[in-house]
């Protein structure tokens, strides 16, 4: 379930567009007067200009992610590294790593279940605050029980459908707001 940034206009978005415009639009001003009257360029008011717009760019693009962050854990780094890549294609900030790692703010841990028996305690705990997406390779009921221990919000089978898992995400996502 792609999304585009059309389909749902955030206000911060539209704010941040109004604001480069409006940049945008002083800059071509007076460059347009500078030309006419034959004067000089004003080189400290373009460039405050210039930085200005490039600031008010900065919060077009974060507003414009519709997605998140995603860390992709998993033990076989090329399998991770795919799904990171496929992740990134459909619109989220996906990193992936061999082991868990300090999370960022509002991060979604995609986490092979594989991987909780390398875990102690205190990294347990934090794992199992994420309430990950687990993904693993094993269906049987007790690899179903460790998952809800972790608290897991879904569980995936491998090989995962990337767009099941990016709904997962999105859900997982919109939970946390």
């Amino acid at each position: 379930m792609a999304s585009g940034i059309g389909s749902s206009p955030k206000p911060e978005l539209a704010a941040a567009l109004h604001r480069l415009r409006s940049t945008l639009a002083r800059l071509k001003a007076e460059l347009e007067l500078a030309i006419a009257d034959g004067g000089a360029l004003p080189p400290t008011r373009l460039l405050e200009d210039v930085r200005e717009a490039l600031a008010h760019l900065t919060e077009v693009e974060d507003a414009s992610h519709l997605r998140g962050a995603v860390l992709v854990v998993d033990d076989d780094a090329r399998l991770a590294d795919i799904t990171a890549r496929g992740l990134r294609r459909l619109g989220f900030d996906a990193d992936f790593a061999v082991a868990p790692r300090a999370m960022r703010a509002g991060e979604v841990l995609v986490f092979d279940l594989s991987l909780v028996g390398a875990l102690d305690a205190t990294a347990y705990e934090r794992v199992q605050a994420t309430r990950p997406i687990v993904v693993t390779g094993a269906t049987d009921p007790a690899s179903r029980a460790l998952a809800a221990n972790l608290d897991a919000s879904d569980y995936f089978v491998k090989p995962v459908e990337l767009e099941e898992l990016a709904a997962a995400i999105t859900r997982r996502m919109s939970e946390a707001q």
